[in-house]
This record gives structure tokens, sequence and C-alpha cells, in this order.
């Protein structure tokens, strides 16, 4: 992304996709719900699941495999659990309410635990952790996609598993530590980003379809199909191989439904799990750990002194602040490929904001 890369205003960027979705027929709560996290997710620098995803999710709608409108369904509680059958609706949507709720039953049992099968894709996990660690609780979320295959266990050279984000949410005496990790290198969206512009990765993070190194993300589509590489890479991917497992059972186990039922289309399984530090050692005493911790990691003699140590996340909140007081930069193909969305659902694209001189 350039310096020069056109601005948006960040509230007009929500009401575009919101009028956008609304017009393809999405009911408008959610509508507005999802505008919300795809907006997140680029205003904190996650440009491959902010607004990027939206002319997928808008031919979803369109093609009947994202539920427009109606309810998830509980088929499990108990005072502290939950499972939903998402029922395919829009999974930024489901996400936030299933948030909302370990975050209710986390205030009067200390913890509470949503999981979701059978939700539609749920764009960038970091999205909803800012919402939650502002009341002062944990919050982790896991995310597959059964229906996907791109990612090859440890030794092997056949795609099992989706890339299987993790992010947990801590609070902080200053900005919350965010982190947002998956178990593969580098992920569908930008390998998909980077093969239809010819590009190639920075570094050897596939493995083509007998398993070498390479970094051409066209390996994908090879015979055999390629594969993501694994966190820790050919060496250490091990550890990025028993990740992925634990998500796969925390997501498609707890919810009882993945990829033993050979399901089609975009979707996800999701967990998502909320603590309370006062149910546990106290608030005053989780908040002085953390604190102190964070103290200790960013104190410390950094390798590089022009490149100082920083917790997860806080690069990203710092772009967010910045991106709301000056425009949010978006990356050139988002708006190409929203722009004959806009065209065919009557909904004109928002006008760049005017650069500051001094900048």
């Amino acid at each position: 992304m350039t310096s020069h890369a056109e601005l948006y205003n960040a509230a007009e960027l929500r009401a575009h996709a919101t009028a956008l979705l609304g017009a393809a027929g999405l009911d408008p709560d959610k509508a507005i719900t999802v505008a919300e996290v795809l907006v997140e997710g680029d205003l904190l620098g996650h440009t491959t699941h902010g607004l990027a995803l939206l002319p997928g999710y808008l031919g979803e709608i369109a093609n009947g495999t994202m539920t427009r409108s109606g309810e998830f369904t509980v088929l499990n509680e108990r005072p502290a659990t939950a499972v939903w059958d998402g029922n395919k609706l829009p999974g930024p949507w489901l996400t936030r309410q299933a948030c909302d709720e370990a975050a209710r039953r986390a205030a009067v049992f200390g913890t509470g635990t949503v999981v979701i099968r059978r939700s539609h894709h749920i764009a960038c996990l970091a999205a909803y952790l800012e919402r939650i660690t502002s009341g002062g609780l944990i919050v982790m979320i896991q995310s597959s996609d059964p229906a996907v295959a791109a990612v090859a266990p440890h030794g092997g050279t056949r795609p099992v598993f989706t890339p299987n984000p993790l992010a947990i949410g801590i609070p902080a005496g200053g900005d919350p530590i965010l982190v947002d990790v998956s178990m593969s290198i580098t992920t569908v969206g930008l390998a998909r980003r980077l093969q239809k512009s010819g590009g190639r990765t920075p570094h050897p993070w596939l493995l083509d379809g007998h398993g070498d190194a390479t970094d051409d993300p066209s390996v994908l589509d090879g015979e055999p199909p390629g594969s993501l590489m694994l966190l820790g890479g050919i060496e250490a991917g091990h550890k990025g191989f028993g990740l992925a497992l634990m998500i796969e059972t925390l997501t498609s186990g707890l919810g009882g439904y993945g990829r033993a039922d050979a399901p089609n289309g975009w979707g996800a399984s999701v967990f998502i799990q909320v603590l309370d530090p006062a149910a546990f050692g106290g608030t005053l005493a989780f908040q002085r750990e953390v604190d102190h911790l964070v103290e200790a990691c960013i104190s410390g003699p950094s390798r590089d002194p022009s490149n100082p140590i920083r917790m997860p996340g806080h690069s990203a909140l710092a772009r967010k602040r910045r991106a709301l007081a000056e425009g949010v930069a978006l990356h050139p193909v988002i708006k190409e490929t929203l722009a004959p969305w806009s065209e065919r659902l009557g909904v004109g694209w928002p006008s760049p904001v005017k650069r500051s001189e001094s900048k």
C-alpha cells in the first residue's frame, strides 16, 4: 500500500457496506453488524479480511448460500455454555452475538463459552476483541471451516485443515493485547490475492503437491494440490499441526458437526470463550501481573534499536487511531471488486477524503 492510496472516512465505508448488504436482502441489524466488523478489519490493517470479503459475501447472499434473515438455533446449553446452529447466517453477526452472550455468562459464572456450528465465514477475528476487552474481560476466539482443506498435516502432502486462526484479547492498563494468528504461515486470502496478481509470497510459505517448499501460490491449484505451510515451517511444523488439531477439536468437535459430515460451501465452526479475571485471582491482581509483563517486554533491549519491541495488537490499534483521524487506506483491489456490486445494487461509492497539505 503506497502513501498515495486513496483515504476514506470509516463511517462512510460502514454506511456503504451496510447499504450494499441491505440492498442485497440482508436483515438491517445483520447488515449493520457485518459492515462494522468488516471495516474494523481494515482499520486494524487486516486488508484481506476486511472489506475485501464483501464481494464474496454479496455473492453468497445472491446465490442463497448465506442466510439473509432469521435466528440461530440453541442446540444445547448449561449455565456457562451453549452450542448454537448458525443456520448459515452471516458469521460476523453470529460471532458478535456469541461474544456478547459469552460475556454475559462470564459476568455470572466467571466464564462463558459459546460454540457455533454451521456459521457462515466470520471475517477478521481481531475485529471482535476490543469490544470485550474494554469491559475488563479476556476473550478467546477460534475458527475453522470444515468444508475447506488448504493445510496439510505435519509431514504430509494432502491438505486437510484450513488455516484455523486463533485470537485472544487481554485487557491491560494501556492498550489491550490483541493476538490474531493462523496455524499456517500465511492465509488463503493472501495466497489467492497474490495468485491473481501474479505475485509470490515474501518467503517459501507454501508446499507444492509433493511437499516441497515454494513461494508460488499457484500450487494450491496444482495436481496434486499444494498447501499452505504450517506455522513453524518444515522443521517445526509439528507445533502448528498440534494447534490446528486443538482448534478443530474445540470448534467442530465441540459443535458436533465438521469434516466427518462432508459439508459443502463457505462456512465456519467457531469457539468463543470469555473469562472474568474477578472470578479467579481478582481483577487487580490480574492487571498488576499483565502490566508487569508488558513493561518487562517493552523495556528490554531490541535487536534493532530503530524497531522497538511492541506488544501484539498495539501497532494495529495505533493504525486504527490514525485511520479514524485521517482516513482508511483501502487496498486497491477492494474498490475494483466492489464497483460492479455498487452499480448493480445502486449504491454509490463514497468519495475519498482530502489529505491534509501537511501530510
